[in-house]
């Protein structure tokens, strides 16, 4: 699906990689992903600030309470994938999470104190955020095959970065005058207008059909997925290659939430003021989304397209091994802010594209209903284990050094297994593309 050479302006081949027929495609992910992350990313900081509210030495209980909502929500979102059409499963649930957004503006003007709201925020705002993400990638992943995905797909992820640059900045200037109500409202008029950019999308891909070969066989984006609303947790116990997937996104929530505790822990130890923690907070996520997206736009297409997916799986999980020696034996804030800047940032760059680009290879209902699956109870179960894990280390050891260092050791599975994901991704597009069913 590469387009001739010919169709490209030579300034944005050379500069982005895009062909003149895939522009409009390209505008219309980067407008949905800047969209949903610039509402999400001002919300993040409120998040982080209520759960520090509830205390840091309940973290794992939010956790916990996250991965029960998460299992509650999927049967919900599988049966909607069963029943709608491909191209409405976005826009169902999208339009659902709005309304709930206009639910929790109303009871922050009302009881903004309340801590009971603030911690029913936290888990919900945690589910929510996965369940959209991971939605809106399943639609790049449908639109866009393997081999335009890896020139594409860091591209389309520039839009996430770029909201997530635009969000924390927005909510740092905004929460004085509008309140945490008002930035809630704002976030969901962002996610409504989001849709308009995913319908969009979809439709261009519907004007330009994929040839029958590529990839492979799907059935038309107007009918339903079928199925039932468990399909999507059997295929992946019964699919090594999406086990593989599922794997990689456990040690990848691991050390996440071992990084994230560190978080918790130190701003709550260097920071008093609520005001303040949210600050700090939005200004990590405007360093961490700058750096992001210059890679997203000039280095991660060029990397993913030369060397493959499996390099962008690598690198990111060895620098993070690393890092966590590096805290181990050095566990102050300005440390802790490199490592944390280092890890989000390549993960956004690197890691999320090449993972996404994964799902390109598989069948439409395992992008779908596997892809959230792994990506909602996958990682808010991984989220919720390692949490306790995390605690227990610290009360075990009485130093954050002990879980540093199982955290670096997890972080080397970490990278063995996109290693072989980024094989066996390679595998089954050589396969699609001889016109044969995927084996692995």
């Amino acid at each position: 699906m590469s387009a001739a050479a010919g169709d490209r302006p030579p300034w944005l081949a050379r500069v982005f990689n895009v062909s003149a027929q895939e522009t409009p495609a390209v505008v219309a992910g980067l407008l949905m992903f800047f969209l949903l992350f610039t509402g999400y990313f001002m919300l993040r900081p409120v998040r982080e600030t209520m759960g520090i509210a509830g205390g840091i030495d309940n973290l794992q209980w939010l956790f916990t309470g996250t991965f029960f909502a998460t299992l509650a929500a999927l049967p919900l979102f599988g049966w909607l994938a069963s029943q709608v059409s491909r191209r409405r499963i976005l826009p169902w649930t999208y339009g659902f999470f709005a309304v709930h957004l206009l639910l929790f503006a109303a009871s922050f003007a009302q009881r903004p104190d309340s801590l009971w709201a603030a911690r029913t925020f936290y888990i919900w705002l945690s589910v929510y955020n996965l369940i959209c993400i991971s939605l809106a990638w399943s639609v790049l992943a449908d639109v866009f095959p393997s081999t335009q995905a890896k020139r594409l797909f860091a591209l389309i992820a520039g839009g996430a970065s770029l909201g997530g640059l635009t969000g924390p900045l927005l909510g740092a200037l905004l929460v004085a005058p509008l309140g945490h109500a008002g930035l809630v409202l704002l976030s969901a008029a962002l996610l409504v207008a989001s849709i308009a950019a995913a319908l969009w999308l979809q439709s261009w891909r519907a004007r330009h059909p994929l040839p029958d070969h590529v990839g492979p066989a799907q059935p038309p984006a107007v009918l339903p997925l079928g199925g039932n609303p468990f399909a999507g947790a059997s295929a992946v116990l019964h699919t090594p290659y999406l086990l593989g997937i599922a794997l990689f996104v456990v040690l990848l929530a691991s050390v996440s939430t071992f990084l994230y505790f560190e978080q918790a822990r130190l701003v709550a130890e260097t920071f008093t003021d609520r005001t303040r923690q949210t600050q700090v907070f939005g200004l990590i996520d405007t360093v961490v989304q700058t750096l992001a997206i210059l890679t997203q736009v000039f280095i991660t297409g060029r990397i993913a397209q030369k060397f493959g997916v499996g390099v962008l799986l690598v690198a990111v999980p060895l620098v993070v091994a690393f890092g966590f020696l590096w805290l181990a034996f050095a566990p102050v804030f300005a440390v802790f802010v490199v490592v944390m800047v280092v890890r989000r940032a390549g993960e956004y760059a690197l890691v999320r594209p090449g993972r996404e680009m994964l799902y390109t290879v598989v069948t439409a209902e395992q992008k779908y209903k596997a892809k959230n699956f792994i990506d909602t109870v996958v990682y808010r179960g991984s989220d919720a284990v390692s949490g306790w894990v995390k605690r227990g280390l610290d009360l075990l050891g009485e130093h954050p050094a002990l879980a540093m260092f199982v955290g670096s050791g997890i972080a080397l599975g970490w990278a063995t297994t996109g290693y072989w994901l980024g094989r066996h991704q390679r595998r089954r597009e050589s396969q699609a593309s001889d016109a044969l069913p995927a084996t692995v």
